[in-house]
């Protein structure tokens, strides 16, 4: 579950789902709160939106 609205913890949170979607885990990740809102906390230095298409194409879960 990822509940915060600071973006390297929002990335953090992608990038370990995608690791582990590498390893063929299935993965759920749950957006509570200001973390639903990813999109907007994307940037140049947090590819959020990227992380969450690569995730989402990847068989993860995602849910909000």
């Amino acid at each position: 579950m990822v509940c915060s609205g600071d973006p390297e913890i929002v990335w953090n949170g992608f990038r370990m789902g995608n690791l582990m979607l590498e390893q063929m885990d299935d993965v759920t990740i749950f957006l509570n709160g200001p973390s639903v809102q990813y999109e907007s906390l994307a940037s140049a230095v947090f590819p959020l939106t990227d992380l969450a298409k690569l995730f989402t194409l990847s068989e993860g879960v995602l849910l909000a």
